[in-house]
């Protein structure tokens, strides 16, 4: 996150935001906010050295890398009940959580770092039903350190900025639930980046700024419409 003061240590980074917990939010929003205003290859072996054991040559494939955040980078990788990346789509990903039937609930994610590289807010959007002003809700997860009376800004390029209040606190962070009209939908889908903006407790003078990239919005948006059956509102 960017603050006008650097030296002012506004937000401890979130160390690391469950998953589980943010798909799940998401995948269950409830209710609109009001809208008030992110191997090596082996080494030849010698030529008098016995050929290494097969467990050992499988070795490699177990210790690979998962995703970030411990989810699994395909369905095939995942645990029923547990997240995996479907697929990319530019700063976005598709998460979705594996299910028996194959049936699998999709979000589109975004994990929003500081100049720094450190985690410090989540953005996971989910499409709703037809017939509400609304057409997808977003689930925007902040550092428990934030001011929560001001509320959440959001401002897509340079439209009028919006406010959204906070849902809840866990002991994770703080969450505020974004109702998205199609107007808004069609701006992100043309912009180019969003901002998402807070006040610290600690220093309630000043605004916290993170930026929400648009790249590969519009495909990974028709990509969770797509993915299965919107959240009922």
């Amino acid at each position: 996150m960017h603050n006008e003061d650097e030296s002012d240590p506004m937000f401890k980074p979130i160390r690391s935001l469950s998953l589980c917990l943010a798909i799940a939010a998401g995948l269950a929003w409830p209710a609109l906010a009001q809208d008030t205003t992110t191997t090596a290859p082996a080494a030849p072996a010698a030529p008098a050295a016995p050929a290494a054991p097969a467990a050992d040559a499988a070795a490699p494939a177990a210790d690979a890398a998962p995703a970030d955040n411990g989810i699994a980078a395909s369905a095939d990788a995942a645990a029923v009940n547990q997240p995996y990346v479907k697929a990319p789509y530019g700063d976005w990903q598709l998460r979705c959580v594996k299910t028996q039937d194959g049936k699998d609930p999709c979000q589109l994610y975004q994990l929003l770092k500081d100049d720094k590289g450190n985690p410090v807010s989540e953005f996971s959007l989910v499409t709703l039903l037809e017939g509400g002003q609304a057409v997808a809700g977003a689930t925007v997860a902040v550092p428990l350190e934030t001011l929560l009376p001001p509320e959440l800004t959001m401002t897509i390029d340079s439209k009028p900025a919006k406010h959204y209040p906070f849902s809840y606190c866990s002991p994770i962070g703080c969450f505020s639930r974004v109702g998205l009209t199609a107007d808004e939908v069609t701006a992100m889908k043309s912009g180019k980046a969003a901002t998402i903006s807070v006040v610290p407790v600690a220093a309630p003078d000043k605004v916290v700024t993170v930026t929400l990239s648009l790249k590969g919005f519009t495909d990974g948006f028709d990509a969770v419409k797509a993915s299965g059956a919107p959240v009922k509102k």
